[in-house]
């Protein structure tokens, strides 16, 4: 009696689109959070206003790292493009191409 063996993780399709996790309300939350921290420093907290500006580039690296994981999902520059209000060759640009 011979036996086959199942691979231990099946090949599936790719999916174009996943379930979301985080939602509306999880975006909602962040903007509430730097906006507080504005208002932090705008009471007179100098300190902190180097730590709020440092935060743009963490939200382009961010933004960076979801664009580049919606190419890998399949979505195309002028699918990412239109979600921005860019034209695909602007996203395109901005984001270097195809790249990895």
């Amino acid at each position: 009696m011979s036996t086959v063996k199942k691979p231990l993780t099946p090949k599936l399709p790719r999916q174009k689109r996943r379930t979301v996790v985080e939602n509306d309300e999880f975006a909602a939350f962040g903007r509430r959070i730097i906006r507080a921290h504005g208002r932090r420093v705008a009471t007179g907290d100098v300190e902190a206003l180097r730590d709020l500006v440092s935060l743009s580039s963490v939200i382009d690296d961010a933004i960076g790292e979801a664009v580049i994981g919606l190419r890998a999902f399949g979505y195309s520059w002028s699918e990412i493009g239109s979600r921005l209000g860019i034209s695909k060759q602007a996203a395109q640009q901005r984001w270097g191409g195809d790249k990895p």
